[in-house]
């Protein structure tokens, strides 16, 4: 082989090779534990098959309708704010000419993902508190006036969602930026030469050309926003019991798990929760096309 002769590079091993460690955690931590859920969702204490009998009895737990129903209005309030606002922040981002102020806004707001779930409630309990808030003269203005009276059971919707945007918007919003960069500088320089202002080049160019990357966050946002446990369980916690200990489904599978033994009810919970998962992730991926390869 002479000196400008190049080797090829054989890309096959290493790309197996650099899945490998994922594929594995994958398999130990996700898979497996799918799989024994499941099983243990269909059968009873004694390893007997029972079909949907764990379900109809979890199912009539009187804990069960209000865990659901309290996820579902978390969902619903959750997904509006983190598709609107990040989607929104990100354009506005992209459209600063000052390249070196839009990167210093990034970087803030992805600093509170940083946190851990277990911190990011600490710190909100603390903001939240009137006595020690540093916005405690907006909380009086809300006629919250103390902190038995934030951390109602009726508020914790809001608190989650506040939460859980503080936490997790900032991630989001770079991914949206991202997005947004690879649309090319002619197609919006053209929507401004035909005399497009920033609304109609958004509405027009821009959220379509990241639809798909939009309904990845929508569905990896529903997936996280079922599993909600640390943060209500800390809550609960803060309130003095005041908030349900079952209040989202994941704490009512934990209840039921370890202080009654229920682990097969705890696993029917589950698969209700992976379903519900996969249906909307279904739902999202073919009524968006998301992984239609575009010609």
């Amino acid at each position: 082989m002479t000196s400008t002769e190049v080797r090829p590079v054989k890309t096959g091993r290493a790309g197996y090779l650099f899945v490998a460690g994922y594929t594995v955690l994958l398999l130990a931590f996700g898979v497996v534990p799918t799989g024994y859920a499941v099983y243990l969702a269909f059968t009873n204490d004694h390893g007997q098959f029972v079909g949907l009998g764990q379900f109809s009895r979890v199912a009539g737990d009187f804990r069960f309708g209000p865990a659901f129903a309290h996820i579902a209005v978390y969902l619903v309030m959750w997904l509006v704010l983190v598709i609107v606002l990040t989607v929104a922040v990100a354009i506005l981002l992209r459209g600063l000419a000052r390249r070196s102020v839009s990167a210093l806004l990034r970087f803030l707001f992805y600093l509170p993902g940083a946190l851990a779930g277990v911190a990011s409630v600490l710190v909100w309990l603390f903001m939240l508190d009137p006595s020690v808030s540093p916005a405690s003269s907006l909380l009086s203005a809300l006629g919250q006036g103390s902190f038995e009276q934030v951390l109602a059971p009726g508020h914790l919707p809001v608190i989650l969602v506040l939460i859980a945007f503080w936490t997790g918007a900032g991630g989001w919003i770079v991914v949206m930026y991202g997005a947004l960069n690879n649309i090319p500088d002619d197609v919006l320089e053209a929507a401004r030469v035909d005399g497009a202002g920033g609304w109609r080049t958004a509405w027009n160019i821009q959220l379509p050309m990241i639809r798909k990357w939009i309904v990845y966050m929508a569905i990896l946002a529903f997936a996280g926003g079922t599993q909600l446990f640390v943060e209500p369980q800390l809550l609960q916690t803060a309130s003095l019991q005041r908030i349900s200990p079952t209040w989202s489904p994941n704490q009512l599978a934990y209840v039921l798990a370890f202080q009654h033994g229920d682990f097969n009810g705890a696993a029917a919970v589950s698969v209700f929760l992976l379903v519900l998962g996969l249906i909307a992730a279904a739902l999202l991926v073919t009524r968006s096309g998301l992984f239609k390869v575009e010609d």
